[in-house]
């Protein structure tokens, strides 16, 4: 098996894929922002233009995966061309890098609030939670669902 296999698949050489920790969303946030000032642009990139770029930033990754079918797209993408994960890199660049604008734009600190909201969905969906839900023989969404309520959650 290859080291890239689903770590729900008990596989001993599966190894978690890791971005580089040298880069962080602020050097992304600096880069773009002087881009955008070199070329005169700040003026245009309003939070709402920013969340409709993002948007279609978003429509061009759903492309590159679009009519492919699960059995194509495995996790590690090794059946990819080289040229095909360049592009899936190019469009998933994009919409980090519109995601980090919108974010300066809102003053909303990305790295701070996606591990604060990490801590809710852990409170949220709580291990003992899923795993009952998941173990349930609760056939309806409706059902499992009632296991993340927010009365079930507090």
């Amino acid at each position: 098996m290859s080291n890239t296999a689903s770590p729900n698949q008990n596989n001993s050489n599966y190894t978690p894929f890791e971005f580089d920790n040298t880069i962080t969303f602020e050097d992304v946030r600096k880069d773009h922002q002087q881009f955008t000032d070199e070329r005169n642009w700040r003026k245009y990139h309003t939070p709402r233009n920013l969340l409709m770029a993002l948007n279609g930033e978003i429509g061009e990754l759903n492309e590159l995966f679009q009519w492919r079918g699960d059995e194509n797209c495995p996790v590690g993408l090794e059946n990819w061309t080289k040229e095909e994960k360049e592009h899936l890199g190019e469009e998933l660049s994009d919409c980090i890098i519109y995601l980090c604008a919108l974010a300066s734009k809102c003053n909303v600190d990305l790295p701070k609030a996606c591990l604060e909201k990490m801590q809710k969905n852990r409170k949220k969906y709580s291990v003992d939670k899923v795993l009952q839900a998941s173990n349930s023989q609760v056939e309806s969404a409706a059902e499992r669902n009632k296991y993340f309520t927010k009365e079930s959650s507090e």
